[in-house]
């Protein structure tokens, strides 16, 4: 039985062994095997300037997503006067803050 076990335990670290030296690769390249960032290049400093539009744009975003999750199941669940108002009162805040937003300059890239 321990000459079975041996046997076995042999045959898988020859095949690992031959799976490593197979699969090893001739040349290592730094910027492949570097793992990508967003564009940015990883290997420099993590405290460099970052711009604030991608955070306006990304809270632009979450803000819309949360008003659609809000008002789909409130139109569709109940049609009554008070909801149909309370979604136009939401409606109307969040389109009067795009228009500020716009007002503003957050939305414009081009300075």
């Amino acid at each position: 039985m321990f000459l079975l076990w041996l046997t076995l335990f042999a045959l898988v670290l020859a095949m690992l062994a031959l799976g490593v030296l197979v699969n090893k690769k001739a040349s290592v390249d730094r910027e492949k095997s570097s793992p990508f960032e967003c564009g940015f290049d990883p290997l420099n400093s993590s405290r460099t300037p970052f711009s604030i539009r991608f955070f306006v744009i990304t809270l632009i975003f979450l803000i819309f997503d949360v008003e659609i999750t809000l008002l789909l199941p409130i139109v569709f669940l109940d049609l009554s006067h008070l909801t149909t108002s309370l979604v136009i009162f939401f409606s109307f805040i969040l389109v009067a803050g795009v228009f500020y937003e716009w007002k503003e300059g957050a939305l414009s890239w081009i300075e």
